[in-house]
């Protein structure tokens, strides 16, 4: 479920135990979970990214800025 994204105190809640004890005996699994779901999204971002239209150049500077800092107003270095 935390590879589909489902929040931890909704696993919880289907699995009948409190979140601490979810994040005690599972955190390998939710680990593991958050990760699928964060490579699934980024693979998406870059194929949205590798189109030709504005959708693709604000997704091109979405992940610029997350994954690099990158900020279009910082001054440019000379």
């Amino acid at each position: 479920m935390a590879g589909a994204g489902v929040p931890q105190s909704e696993i919880a809640y289907v699995l009948a135990v409190t979140v601490p004890t979810l994040r005690k005996h599972y955190r390998d699994e939710l680990q593991r979970g958050a990760a699928i779901v964060q490579s699934r999204l980024a693979g998406h971002l870059l194929r949205i990214a590798s189109g030709r239209d504005a959708t693709a150049l604000k997704a091109i500077m979405f992940a610029l800025q997350c994954r690099f800092g990158w900020s279009r107003y910082a001054p440019r270095r000379r």
